[in-house]
């Protein structure tokens, strides 16, 4: 299995000067999505989506010897779709900016893929979110409940023909070290709070 983490985002909702997976909790927030992956043991290959929308997280990312691979930056979907397209293999993607990710949770997560799935995304349920303060704009509702996404899903890419719709599976886990995305500043605020 490998690890694709997505880190080319402009991160326009938080409204900064710099790139958002620059923040510091500790350490730059990259750095901890990038240590919990390695420290889990789980993956071949952990490659790092970087476009020209992100150019300071990609030299922390090679400085920190994490492979890259550049994409135009056009979207999350479209990023992701390329690098996709250029495996063949079992894959778990997250987001770059899930500061409280460890290896534990990441190890409970890969326990979960099913290569009989093509596709199957982590959420959280609302109720859960709003325990810890949280919002989120990515929900829909599953298992007669609203849920959000985490940004992490565990994808068989050799089962994906382009020319039809990807039935996609869900599991629910409620733990704040996924559920805690960094997409506002208020955000940023509560993880000083954890």
């Amino acid at each position: 299995m490998i690890s694709l983490v997505m880190a080319g985002g402009k991160g326009a909702r938080m409204n900064l000067d710099h790139e958002k997976l620059l923040l510091k909790y500790k350490k730059p927030i990259i750095l901890h999505v990038v240590d919990s992956l390695k420290d889990s043991n789980c993956f071949s290959k952990i490659l790092a989506l970087t476009s020209s929308n992100s150019p300071n997280t990609k030299i922390l990312l090679q400085e920190n010897n994490i492979e890259i691979f550049d994409t135009d930056g056009i979207g999350y979907v479209e990023d992701l779709t390329l690098v996709l397209q250029s495996t063949n293999d079992s894959v778990l993607v997250t987001s770059g900016d899930l500061p409280l990710l460890d290896k534990e949770i990441i190890r409970q997560i890969v326990n979960h893929y099913d290569p009989k799935q093509i596709w199957t995304s982590i959420l959280v349920t609302n109720k859960f979110l709003a325990t810890l303060g949280l919002e989120s704009d990515y929900s829909i509702h599953y298992s007669n409940q609203k849920c959000n996404y985490t940004g992490i899903s565990l994808i068989n890419t050799s089962k994906i023909n382009s020319s039809e719709d990807i039935d996609e599976n869900y599991i629910i886990i409620d733990d704040k070290r996924i559920a805690f995305n960094l997409n506002t500043k208020r955000d940023y605020e509560l993880l000083g709070t954890t």
